[in-house]
């Protein structure tokens, strides 16, 4: 495996950033490569060297958290419901300006969609057919992912009232009723 170079690495994150920070101020689509290199502090070409444009460097962003999140569910999943949400809950409050960001961006709905796309795929290997009997295994999974989503938007837009364990423990009752 190939030994990326820190400064480009650090160049990627500088970009990123800037781009979660100039959404918080205003909306995607006011935002300029240039904005975006001046807020970096980096020359609007390390940007193309990246990145397409701006849609693709926020495609990237959201796609980055999306696998994030996939890898973190595969072993999440083995455990209760409780602490794999503490997982998750947790990891959405060391990155609450990305979520509380994309969740309230009138700009990047796609993120609420992605967001809740991998949801419904998660839920649907956890469905109890037994405490569920009777009913449709897509309304399940919809309805626990919306209302998670629900929560986590709610969580975030009120500054985290809550420490991510608190949030989690009720959140996973709940999944654990639900699904």
């Amino acid at each position: 495996m190939s030994k990326v170079d820190r400064r480009i690495t650090k160049s990627q994150e500088a970009i990123k950033n800037a781009l979660i920070e100039l959404m918080t101020e205003k909306s995607f689509d006011d935002i300029t490569i240039q904005d975006i290199s001046d807020r970096a502090n980096v020359n609007r070409g390390t940007i193309y060297l990246h990145y397409t444009d701006k849609y693709d460097l926020l495609d990237k962003l959201m796609e980055e958290h999306i696998n994030k999140l996939r890898e973190t569910s595969v072993w999440a999943c083995e455990q209760e419901w409780i602490d794999a949400t503490k997982t998750f809950f947790e990891y959405f409050e060391s990155n609450y300006l990305f979520f509380s960001t994309m969740l309230a961006s009138k700009g990047a709905p796609s993120f609420r969609s992605k967001f809740l796309e991998f949801l419904i795929e998660a839920f649907k290997d956890e469905v109890d057919e037994g405490k569920n009997q009777g009913l449709s295994e897509e309304v399940i999974v919809k309805f626990a992912a919306n209302a998670y989503v629900g929560i986590l938007e709610s969580w975030l837009k009120e500054g985290m009232p809550s420490p991510p364990q608190s949030i989690a423990k009720e959140v996973g009752i709940l999944l654990e009723r639900i699904v």
